[in-house]
């Protein structure tokens, strides 16, 4: 880490321990709390038995049900850590913490938040970042600030840089998640720093009596982008390289926008963790893993990509000639492993066709139409309902 990149997070702990920086644990509600009525388990539920092991011992990435899991996980960053922690519970992680680390500086354009999962044993974790709210300005803000920002750190090309709204927000929660992750790691010595209220993060819940094995890392939109940009910190920046990069697993992304130019992509693929591991998943025409676009500068993506194809057409036609309606196939598609990744849109006048696309999917006469971009398709309980697997429950376990 250079000079300038301490001064950076020194200062940002200093403003964000004077309010901008919130922390909340919470222990996931028993399965007697969330199965009050009928057996505790069923066929159904939890959605996934044995998940922990399946997690610790996954052995090809990306791997299907890990998808499900990691695309609710992200869908669900949206809410609070109670209601993570209850989904994960009811996905298949009994008695999970889940730990919540949020700063919000506004004048800085920072609202970040992440989410630390661990199973009850502390052998899995997960580390989800939530992506772009739809009603947070500040999040629109970072968004745009597209601004190429050179690293702190090399990643074997000097030159590379990323997007400045992305790295910013990841750096602004990086030093309180890795405290979290050292706790979880076995540290005992780790601390998280006084929180609003001037308790530790210790409070937060019991400590795991395991030591973390298997780490992964998940996030929807802008929440996506961070994830993998965690990714490469981890991998590259030696002192968490020497802690954590035996642990991580997989990184997955949903609806991920570019971080860095075709300097910083190339430099990801020639790892080659980055290139196999960092799995992006692109839901039919998501709009965003098109941005930023070329007005915005040179961009693009790396690692693996598996893109959903929906017929939209030929859905359409098979519902109409069906002899029940209830036949209806408008978004049944397959995920396919593409060889190039999504590219930048063209100038800016995808943005406006996405939002006339996202209008468009809401009549029945124009809902079969194929889109070049479409915000529709961002959303995330899009990406869920195609990561399921056939014969498995939604993630309430219903």
């Amino acid at each position: 880490m250079t000079a300038s990149e301490d001064s950076f997070e020194a200062r940002m702990r200093d403003i964000l321990q004077a309010g901008g920086l919130r922390r909340r644990g919470v222990q996931a509600p028993s399965y007697d709390e969330l199965r009050p009525f009928g057996h505790r388990e069923t066929a159904g539920f939890p959605v996934y038995k044995n998940l922990e092991r399946k997690l610790l011992n996954a052995v090809e990435q990306p791997d299907p049900e890990i998808a499900h899991l990691m695309a609710t996980c992200a869908a669900y960053a949206y809410s609070d850590p109670e209601t993570l922690s209850m989904i994960m519970a009811r996905m298949g992680l009994e008695d999970n913490h889940c730990q919540m680390i949020q700063s919000s500086v506004d004048a800085m354009l920072i609202s970040s938040t992440a989410f630390l999962i661990l199973s009850r044993s502390g052998r899995v974790g997960i580390l989800c970042y939530r992506g772009t709210e739809p009603l947070n300005f500040i999040n629109w803000m970072s968004d745009i600030d597209v601004e190429p920002e050179r690293m702190g750190y090399q990643i074997s090309d000097p030159c590379a840089t990323v997007h400045a709204g992305v790295y910013r927000n990841v750096r602004a929660t990086r030093y309180e998640i890795m405290n979290a992750l050292r706790r979880a790691c076995g540290d005992r010595q780790a601390t998280g720093g006084p929180s609003a209220g001037g308790d530790h993060y210790e409070a937060d819940g019991p400590r795991s009596e395991g030591e973390l094995e298997a780490l992964y890392i998940t996030g929807h939109s802008q929440g996506g982008a961070m994830a993998a940009l965690m990714g490469v910190m981890i991998r590259h920046e030696r002192k968490y390289h020497d802690a954590l990069a035996d642990r991580l697993r997989a990184v997955y992304t949903f609806g991920q926008p570019m971080i860095g130019d075709p300097n910083f992509a190339d430099a990801c693929q020639s790892d080659e963790f980055l290139r196999e591991n960092v799995i992006r998943y692109v839901y039919d025409s998501d709009v965003v893993p098109h941005m930023p676009s070329t007005a915005s500068g040179p961009f693009r993506h790396f690692g693996r990509e598996m893109h959903y194809r929906v017929p939209h057409l030929v859905n359409s036609l098979m519902s109409m000639i069906a002899t029940s309606r209830c036949a209806s196939q408008a978004r049944k598609g397959r995920w396919e492993a593409r060889r190039r990744p999504t590219g930048q849109m063209p100038g800016l006048l995808g943005i406006p066709m996405s939002a006339m696309a996202y209008a468009a999917r809401k009549f029945e006469a124009t809902r079969s139409l194929p889109a070049v971009y479409s915000i529709d398709d961002h959303l995330p309980q899009h990406y869920v309902s195609a990561l399921t697997p056939a014969g498995v429950q939604n993630e309430f376990g219903d």
